[in-house]
């Protein structure tokens, strides 16, 4: 069970990346998320009553990024992922979490700077793909 299970998690990762890596830069350059695939504050489609705990959270502080979601995580119901993402799709930074994990909280260091614009991403088992965008200022 836990081998078909960390082969789910890995193929959903990779399709994520993946369509993250490819959209960056439509999404940078339209502002538009497409509808059922991607949901954020502003869109959140059919979750629009769990914003607040599926949405990433990104906080600065110099060049470190801490992305955190306000989840709680059992073995039901947990975040999956976090990935840092530049505007022009390049994955930065990932961190693949598991329903014992305490808090989906993930910390990143930048090698860019100022004016550049990034994509956070929360992936939840149940309630999909999260993208919350952000620049250095």
């Amino acid at each position: 069970m836990n081998r078909r299970r960390d082969f789910l998690k890995k193929t959903v990762l990779v399709a994520g990346g993946l369509v993250m890596g490819n959209s960056a830069k439509v999404l940078a350059s339209s502002g538009n998320c497409p509808a059922g695939v991607i949901y954020t504050k502003d869109n959140p489609g059919k979750w629009a009553k769990i914003v607040e705990n599926h949405a990433p959270i990104v906080k600065m502080e110099g060049k470190k990024v801490t992305i955190t979601t306000k989840h709680g995580m059992s073995e039901k119901h947990y975040i999956v992922r976090h990935t840092l993402v530049s505007a022009d799709g390049k994955v930065l930074g990932a961190k693949t979490f598991y329903p014992s994990d305490p808090k989906p909280v993930s910390t990143h260091v930048l090698s860019v700077g100022a004016g550049s614009g990034f994509y956070a991403t929360s992936y939840c088992n149940l309630h999909d793909f999260w993208l919350t965008e952000f620049r250095v200022e």
